[in-house]
């Protein structure tokens, strides 16, 4: 498959109005001595978007994060922020104030306060006063840390943890959130309470760019996927088309009567692949190659044949599977 995949899907661009992209990375390489970590990478992250980047370990996801923050210089290529090149010195430093980075190895002050932790790095930020104040304030009841803004940082759970150096990332508003492998070695519960205060934030109208480990935790919460192997992003595209486009779906249909018409009927539609046929339960499994729209279509059809369904479900790949299938594409 290879580089050009990305490029055949719905590359994530300037939004229908033109305005521009939050996040525009330009044939970007990285090399470390000989390694190249990331290789002639091309993105573009429209604002308010929520965008997963996925692939497994050495796949060059931190390496493009960390250039995206200024932390790295593209060996070749450029970086963009909201219409501002990471290349512009006096620039730059402007572009850097609307970054929140939390890496994978957040850093925790254990023997400092909650509140003395979110002080410390509010006044690094720039901020003072009542401003300040009211940042930590608002901050910690996203994180819902009120009760715990007297507590030393050592005496925190490794959730709690994760929530306040998320906390600290966002005191100074940025309209640009990057997240690391934000959600590792949490438990389920922890993981949850992570997800529902990017939602909040997402629906603020911050952009999110979150690479994760944890597919079932991006599939709740991006808009949009990219998947990157060995430097190269290999697809990107919205998290629906991905699905459509990738995702092997099964149908499973069962009547109360008429079960020659209702084969009939999948025979004849262009999306149904290889069908079994169950006559003793009236059901049939088919193999499903469309869209939601054209499920909708075929469910419109049958019903409109006076058919009784009753049952139709359709089972599809999840986003692992699309990027285990995909991934071995890449490799093949």
């Amino acid at each position: 498959m290879g580089v050009t995949q990305a490029s055949s899907m719905s590359m994530l661009g300037a939004g229908a109005n033109g305005s521009t992209p939050m996040v525009e990375v330009r044939e970007v390489t990285k090399r470390f001595d000989r390694h190249i970590a990331v290789d002639g990478l091309s993105l573009q992250i429209p604002a308010g978007e929520v965008y997963g980047l996925i692939g497994p370990n050495g796949a060059g996801k931190t390496t493009l994060i960390r250039m995206l923050v200024g932390v790295e210089q593209p060996t070749l290529g450029d970086v963009v922020i909201d219409g501002v090149s990471l290349k512009e010195g006096d620039r730059r430093k402007g572009v850097a104030g609307q970054i929140g980075f939390l890496p994978d190895d957040f850093p925790i002050y254990d023997d400092l306060t909650v509140w003395d932790y979110l002080d410390y790095f509010g006044r690094l930020y720039g901020l003072h006063g009542r401003r300040l104040i009211a940042r930590i304030y608002d901050v910690l009841a996203l994180v819902k840390l009120d009760h715990k803004r007297d507590a030393k940082a050592n005496t925190l759970s490794r959730g709690m943890k994760q929530r306040l150096s998320l906390a600290r990332t966002v005191t100074h508003e940025p309209t640009l959130l990057l997240l690391d492998e934000p959600v590792s070695g949490l438990d389920p519960i922890a993981r949850n309470e992570f997800r529902q205060i990017v939602r909040t934030l997402h629906e603020g109208g911050m952009t999110i760019l979150i690479s994760s480990h944890v597919l079932s935790d991006l599939a709740e919460l991006c808009t949009c996927v990219g998947i990157m192997e060995t430097g190269h992003l290999i697809a990107s595209a919205p998290l629906s088309e991905l699905y459509d486009q990738f995702a092997r779906q099964t149908l499973h249909l069962q009547v109360l009567d008429r079960l020659d018409d209702l084969q009939k009927i999948l025979a004849d539609n262009e999306h149904i692949g290889v069908m079994d046929i169950n006559r003793g339960q009236r059901r049939v499994t088919a193999e499903f190659h469309g869209s939601e729209s054209d499920r909708a279509t075929l469910v419109q059809t049958i019903i409109a044949a006076g058919i009784s369904l009753t049952d139709f479900r359709c089972d599809r790949d999840d986003l692992e599977q699309i990027f285990l299938k995909l991934g071995s594409q890449q490799t093949s």
